[in-house]
């Protein structure tokens, strides 16, 4: 089933499975998401939770017990309830089960809160822990946007990223699949970065945003359409485009998690990026995008 939402100049569609964006569509038929075309990848949008990237040989230990959990989680492959919705705005829900409990001992309440105000869509989460123990968790974004996203077709290579405020950002290295600390670099982001097959060979380039509201803007030479995100106190953003395939899409994702690193000891607790909420607390973020 599809929720969608609609104004004067964007329609928007999220696929209950998973919670996903699956389109945005301007009024003029112009289409910024990717359409998971599986040649390439078969997702257009998905929600990382509880984790964000891989874990260490695909596992992880809570209180002595060892529980697999396979790359970015299960959210994404979890049918969500509808909460609320109205023209321009929706709530989807997920909750633990006896389903996630074999691979995710903790109870949760996830939410997803989509907001289209003009031609802005605002991405909402809350994590809320109903639990009287500590919850632990990372979530984060995976939106895939159209390369070349209007005519002159272009390509990847035609494109760049934008990123406000412009200055030398941490590079946080993949020694795949896992991060690689101890190397990281800088890259200098006070000019815009050209996207090339290339930079992605070594998988996701990962920058340490350090919570300050960073802003990524996509956009090409050859015609005035673009996406514009706006990410709110995250500490991780990723750009992703599979590598070598040439394929006609750019992941920005926002990220409240990451990989766990190379010398990860397993214990969920220390996982590198991991979010720990207290009983009856509720965890709160968002980022937005404006398509022009």
């Amino acid at each position: 089933m599809t929720v969608e939402l609609k104004n004067e100049y964007l329609t928007v569609q999220i696929n209950e499975t998973g919670a996903e964006l699956s389109s945005v569509k301007a009024s003029d038929g112009l289409e910024y998401m990717w359409q998971a075309d599986p040649k390439f990848w078969g997702r257009h949008a998905p929600v990382l939770f509880p984790i964000v990237g891989r874990l260490k040989d695909d596992q992880y230990t809570v209180a002595g017990q060892v529980y697999p959990m396979g790359q970015h989680g299960f959210a994404r492959d979890h049918d969500f309830r509808v909460v609320s919705q109205t023209d321009t705005t929706a709530t989807l829900e997920l909750t633990d089960s006896a389903e996630t409990r074999k691979i995710y001992p903790f109870a949760f309440r996830l939410r997803l809160h989509y907001t289209l105000t003009d031609h802005e869509l605002t991405v909402g989460y809350d994590v809320h822990n109903p639990a009287n123990q500590d919850l632990y968790f990372s979530i984060g974004g995976h939106p895939a946007f159209n390369v070349p996203l209007a005519a002159p077709e272009g390509d990847l290579a035609n494109y760049q990223v934008t990123v406000a405020p412009k200055q030398t950002y941490r590079h946080i290295p993949l020694k795949a699949p896992y991060n690689d600390i101890a190397n990281s670099t800088t890259m200098d982001l006070t000019k815009p970065l050209p996207l090339t097959r290339e930079l992605f060979k070594d998988d996701a380039v990962i920058l340490d945003l350090k919570h300050q509201e960073t802003t990524l803007l996509l956009s090409s030479d050859l015609n005035d359409h673009g996406v514009a995100m706006t990410i709110d106190d995250a500490p991780y953003v990723g750009m992703w485009s599979p590598y070598p395939k040439q394929a006609p899409f750019v992941c920005l994702e926002p990220w409240w998690g990451i990989a766990d690193n190379v010398d990860a000891d397993g214990q969920f607790s220390h996982k590198m990026g991991i979010n720990q909420l207290a009983a009856n607390q509720t965890f709160n973020a968002h980022y937005a995008v404006k398509f022009f």
